[in-house]
């Protein structure tokens, strides 16, 4: 991946973590919100990764639409 590319995709990702309203739940705490995906990879790495992706990928698909539809 192109710097440019990666840059890009790292202000995409940091989008989402404020779209989800991480920064302001967890009063910009780095190390909660570094611990609270520490505790998602976690999860993806058990048993359950296969309906933990479909839930999350279901609500986030939702919020998108909901997003775009409240446009």
């Amino acid at each position: 991946m192109k710097r440019r590319e990666r840059t890009r995709h790292l202000i995409e990702l940091g989008g989402l973590v404020v779209k989800a309203g991480l920064v302001d739940l967890t009063d910009d705490d780095r190390a909660t919100i570094y611990g609270a995906f520490l505790a998602v990879a976690d999860r993806l790495r058990g048993e359950e990764r296969g309906n933990a992706l479909a839930l999350w990928q279901r609500k986030g698909k939702r919020a998108f639409e909901a997003e775009i539809a409240a446009k």
